[in-house]
């Protein structure tokens, strides 16, 4: 996302060749590039855009005008009928599009080009409002999807209210001052109490770590040796004696809360205290913070760390965050870093979205089928084999986002790498909606076992009626992915999945809490026709409509989940009783559910949709609520309005801010702007509930999220989480701030902007640079530097005090070597541009002004 022409996806540059049926085109797909181009926004319609794909051939042979077809993914509906009148849009399932040529298409000659003109249903705002994963299908071999070569996108400046300049970004970081990194608390996330008492503790190879008795801190001592023996390339050996021995005490201290420690470096010793060897851990994360950053860039025979005194515990016990692999896969290794940057900033729970309509990601060993083929992505139009093609995951099998699963080795592994760093994994298994990769995986087994004459093992896991004619669409565009509720089968799918995820932690020996059952977009008609529906009506009086099958689903899922020791967890509609008002839907709190404790993770405040107060609603009606608020903790979400930022944005836009200025009790308060990045108008929260005193008591912490659908890489998982994930952590580790409960505006505004200048502070000296060769790095978003024009002169600033900035008159984009820029370029008539780099030379996205 760095340059004007972005590279989406390049293919793959070594093809496996095979030998081609005979009546197969001999024509190589990888020769073909596609190139998309945004025309215009309001094209004939309101909120209607005009695309443009040109697709090149540039290899040596024809590709033909007729004889297939292209299959490719689109988040927003297309018009069938294509502007130039060269092929046809037809929608597919889900996300899955498929284009054919009319008559009027021209064969493609080696290094000629075709352009296709379409209308999307919606305008285009960023680089994630295209399609991808483009690939051939041949009419005389259907089953099999061929992918397309390099797809690239043209720039596009959309003219639309709200759009994020150079010059928007520059007006956003004026105020923004420099702090000498002395100044800055070097304890992170900000800590309760936090003193600097003058001198350093120098960490050499003559130390020696001692545990409080019976070696009750051991794991936690290891780990701390392991590290520091990193920073300084040696060993300890506090025997050889070759300088003055130094302490490292970890003591246990009884009065302490189970979260809580107390740390002090002295000149001659460190020492920290905790009552449990959670708090031992967070004491020496605080510790790893409390390093200079500059230790990590590479080894050395002694680092000083600053004599302070701590005294910290976390404001809430439930500090999370959740990763989608079920839309996009992450490989294992990935999981891991994601953990070791979790623990680093004390978050405690990982919930992992396992599945949902594109991918089952992790093995059942009682149900092969579900990796078998719901973790496979590849052309098909049936999915008997596996799943089709979803968020430009391409038409070959073999790829590296859209198949891939952990076996149940690897799942033990993750369970024992979180649990050594404290951190407790909450699966998720999505039901009754976002199910498809479930209910097309039970379909294979019910096909494989209907063909062997087994008829009735064949049916019992089946999670759709076969008869069930009802029609609807989701909010992704499926028809075909919600669980049918009313089947005794499906019952016997979700306890053997518990069974066998509840044996997993047992062979790992890690303690199973809960399990989130979903819960969430379950689309209207379902179900309406379904006659296991009809006949669990006759027999069960209290379910009058579809609507009350709702209960009945996790009413029996709460037993059996209940059976084996554990409790329900889900997205908030699990919670919810659906009703009316002067005949429109209204959600209440199930009031049948409240002495269940269930946990409900609440995702829906989008500002002006109407459930702004959901949250509290739950909270203050006794369920216990976990706040995953899309405003400001989705991460998905892009950062602000400009083309080049990828993302999603129809919760919010969201940069590093709304983490950290969000007010957990109170998000009313300092809700500015809408989803679209506009002045929110306060009357939105006339008549909403506030969270009471006994609502704050159910309020068990917040979450933070990344959804999967654009997570095509480890690099862009960590450009969207990072460094946003350390705006969460401060809100859910550290006290409430006096800017959240301050009554007076003025002053709260005031102390805000403190607070919130010393937290850039902290990550642009301190924290980004430690990320930049923590765990091998991490690929953390570079913010685009704000410019504008001021008497001739272009002046630039940067978000992070603490980053590069360098700039360019050839047209050419800023790498690290480029000339830094200090206190504002006089240049007239010349293509400047202005980019970011972090201490390794990282850079960001490039700021390019209009010239004047």
């Amino acid at each position: 996302m760095r340059h004007l022409l972005i590279v989406m996806l390049i293919a793959s540059a070594f093809v496996k060749v095979v030998a081609k049926p005979a009546d197969e085109p001999k024509f190589n797909t990888h020769d073909l590039s596609i190139v998309w181009e945004p025309i215009q926004n309001n094209y004939q319609k309101p909120d209607q855009s005009l695309n443009a794909i040109t697709i090149t051939n540039n290899g040596k042979s024809t590709f033909p005008a007729s004889g297939w077809k292209i299959y490719f993914n689109s988040a927003r509906l297309i018009v069938p009928a294509t502007v130039t009148g060269n092929a046809k849009i037809d929608f597919v399932n889900g996300d899955l599009f498929s284009l054919t040529p009319t008559n009027t298409f021209t064969e493609i000659k080696p290094g000629k080009s075709v352009r296709i003109e379409f209308i999307d249903e919606e305008p285009v705002v960023n680089i994630t409002d295209g399609p991808e994963g483009f690939y051939v299908v041949w009419n005389n071999q259907p089953g099999k999807g061929y992918n397309t070569g390099t797809f690239t996108l043209k720039p596009f400046k959309p003219n639309y209210v709200g759009l994020i300049t150079p010059a928007t970004i520059y007006e956003q970081n004026k105020n923004i001052q420099d702090i000498p990194e002395q100044q800055l608390t070097k304890v992170f996330p900000t800590p309760v109490s936090y003193k600097e008492t003058g001198g350093v503790f120098n960490l050499n190879k003559n130390i020696a770590i001692i545990a409080g008795p019976n070696d009750k801190f051991k794991t936690e001592i290891n780990l701390l040796k392991e590290y520091l023996e990193l920073l300084i390339d040696e060993k300890f050996d506090a025997g050889r004696k070759s300088g003055p021995l130094r302490i490292i005490n970890i003591l246990f201290e009884g009065d302490l809360r189970p979260e809580e420690y107390r740390l002090t470096v002295n000149a001659d010793d460190i020492t920290i205290l905790a009552s449990t060897s959670t708090g031992a851990f967070y004491g020496i994360q605080s510790l790893k913070t409390l390093i200079p950053p500059s230790a990590l860039i590479n080894p050395k025979k002694g680092i000083d760390i600053p004599c302070v005194q701590v005294r910290d515990q976390p404001r809430f016990a439930y500090r999370a965050f959740m990763i989608d692999v079920g839309r996009n896969f992450q490989p294992k290794s990935e999981i891991f870093k994601v953990l070791d940057v979790m623990a680093l900033y004390k978050l405690n729970v990982f919930h992992m979205h396992l599945t949902d309509d594109e991918g089952w990601r992790l093995e059942i060993p009682s149900l092969p089928e579900l990796t078998t083929v719901g973790a496979k992505r590849g052309h098909t139009l049936d999915a008997k084999h596996n799943l089709p093609p979803s968020h430009g995951s391409g038409g070959e099998i073999e790829n590296k986002t859209g198949t891939g699963y952990y076996t149940k080795a690897d799942f033990i592994e993750i369970l024992k790498y979180a649990d050594k760093l404290h951190i407790m994994v909450q699966p998720e298994m999505e039901a009754p909606g976002h199910a498809r990769s479930a209910v097309k995986s039970m379909n294979a087994r019910y096909n494989r076992l209907m063909a062997e004459g087994k008829k009735e093992e064949a049916e019992k896991y089946l999670l759709y009626d076969p008869k069930d004619s009802s029609k609807y669409s989701t909010a992704q565009y499926w028809t075909d992915n919600v669980m049918d509720v009313s089947l005794p089968s499906t019952y016997n799918f979700v306890e053997t999945v518990i069974s066998d995820i509840v044996s997993m932690y047992k062979e790992a020996g890690v303690p199973l809490k809960t399990i989130n059952w979903g819960g969430d977009e379950v689309p209207a008609h379902v179900w309406e026709k379904s006659p296991a529906y009809f006949a669990l009506k006759a027999s069960h009086p209290e379910i009058q409509s579809t609507a009350d099958l709702w209960y009945y689903f996790y009413g029996r899922v709460n037993q059996l989940m209940k059976a084996k020791g554990i409790y329900l967890s889900g997205w908030e509609e699990m919670c919810l009783r659906k009703t009316q008002i002067d005949g429109n839907a209204f959600y209440v709190p199930n009031p049948d559910f409240m002495p269940e404790h269930l946990q409900a993770e609440v995702w829906n405040n989008t500002l002006g949709g109407g459930n702004e107060d959901l949250a509290y609603k739950l909270a203050n009606g006794g369920y216990k609520v976990v706040l995953t608020c899309v405003t400001n903790l989705y991460f998905d979400m892009a950062h602000y309005k400009s083309f080049d930022e990828p993302g999603y944005y129809w919760g919010a836009f969201a940069d590093i801010d709304k983490p950290f200025s969000f007010i957990p009790y109170d998000y009313f308060k300092n809700s500015k702007v809408d989803k679209n990045g506009l002045p929110i108008n306060p009357n939105i929260f006339i008549g909403k509930q506030r969270l009471t005193d006994y609502g704050k008591t159910n309020i068990l912490g917040l979450q933070s999220a990344v959804w999967g659908e654009n997570i095509k890489s480890t690099e862009r998982l960590e450009y969207m989480m990072l460094p946003r994930l350390l705006g969460f952590a401060e809100r859910a580790w550290s006290k409430d701030p006096d800017w959240a409960t301050e009554k007076n505006a003025a002053k709260s505004d005031s102390l805000y902007q403190q607070a919130w200048v010393g937290f850039l502070n902290v990550l642009g000296k301190r924290e980004l640079p430690r990320l930049s060769y923590y765990n091998g790095g991490y690929n953390y978003r570079v913010p685009k530097p704000g410019v504008i024009l001021e008497d001739g002169k272009y002046l630039a600033n940067e978000q992070f005090p603490g980053l590069t900035i360098r700039y360019t008159t050839n047209g050419k984009d800023p790498d690290a070597k480029s000339a830094v820029y200090n206190n504002g370029v006089t240049i007239k008539g010349s293509a400047i541009k202005f980019r970011a780099f972090d201490t390794k030379g990282r850079g960001g996205n490039v700021s390019e002004p209009d010239i004047q």
